[in-house]
């Protein structure tokens, strides 16, 4: 079992790591839409806020060793279901053609007052890959 850090997302804010990779698979620890360059919390649109924590999920899956297209599970948080459109839009843009699992939980509030926040699983490339 190894912590995996990335540059390219936020640090974490609390007693977590961004990941855990173990065995063939990298846990990734929900992301926010932070800029990690300057700390700045993104605030503006959904489709800014959902574009920044999947480029920071993208970041700690290439920091672990893998890439969007292994990460195989998702679980989206979104404060307003009724912003769920946009969110998958977005999210649809992103993957393109690679479609992980997923689970959408729509909350009533997310920490900072974000409207959404990313998790995901994805599969380590075997040595021989």
């Amino acid at each position: 079992m190894r912590a995996v850090y990335s540059s390219g997302a936020p640090k974490p804010a609390g007693h977590y790591e961004q990941a855990w990779a173990h065995g063939d698979f990298v846990y990734i620890s929900g992301q926010l839409p932070i800029d990690p360059a300057t700390g700045d919390r993104i605030t503006s649109t959904i489709e800014e806020q959902t574009r920044r924590v999947l480029e920071n999920v993208a970041a700690v899956a290439q920091a672990a060793g893998t890439e969007i297209n292994r990460i195989i599970k998702t679980t989206v948080y979104v404060a307003d279901i009724g912003l769920w459109d946009r969110v998958d839009k977005v999210y649809g843009e992103f993957f393109g053609e690679h479609k992980p699992a997923r689970a959408v939980v729509p909350t009533r509030e997310l920490h900072y007052g974000f409207q959404v926040e990313i998790e995901a699983v994805a599969v380590l490339p075997s040595p021989a890959q």
